[in-house]
């Protein structure tokens, strides 16, 4: 049987989706602060986190890409399950998302074609602020109709 995805069913997809990412961008964190080398993500010369999570684009401005990450994935957290009878909620979500999706983004075209290799936790995020964008996108659009 088919279960629609209600406005609150929405926020609540938004709200777990929006842990996870947090506790990705965590894992993130830790790995990056790390010295040694780690395996959980060592699957070759193409596939390799500590690479990425220790590269010069994995700062901006001196903060670590994944502190910011978990910063943006609270706040989507607190506005899904705090703010959501706000009537400016979906977009303010929205927004933040795809903000967050865009940087997610840019920061795939860095594995691919500057540092040629791929974060398993990078593209998890991905995956996460992609389906987190895409639900704050509905759930804007539900509102208006």
């Amino acid at each position: 049987m088919y279960a629609a995805v209600t406005p609150r069913r929405g926020f609540a997809i938004i709200a777990v989706l929006a842990a996870a990412g947090i506790c990705v961008s965590g894992v993130s964190l830790y790995h990056h602060f790390g010295t040694s080398a780690t395996s959980y993500c060592d699957f070759g010369d193409n596939f390799n986190c500590d690479v990425v999570n220790r590269s010069t684009y994995s700062t901006l401005l001196g903060i670590p890409v994944a502190l910011i990450g978990m910063a943006g994935y609270a706040v989507i957290l607190f506005l899904a399950t705090f703010r959501r009878l706000h009537a400016e909620t979906p977009r303010i979500l929205t927004v933040l998302s795809a903000i967050g999706l865009a940087f997610a983004l840019y920061l795939t075209y860095v594995e691919k074609f500057i540092l040629a290799t791929w974060c398993i936790l990078c593209l998890t995020s991905l995956t996460l602020i992609f389906f987190i964008t895409v639900l704050a996108l509905w759930q804007q659009l539900a509102r208006k109709y």
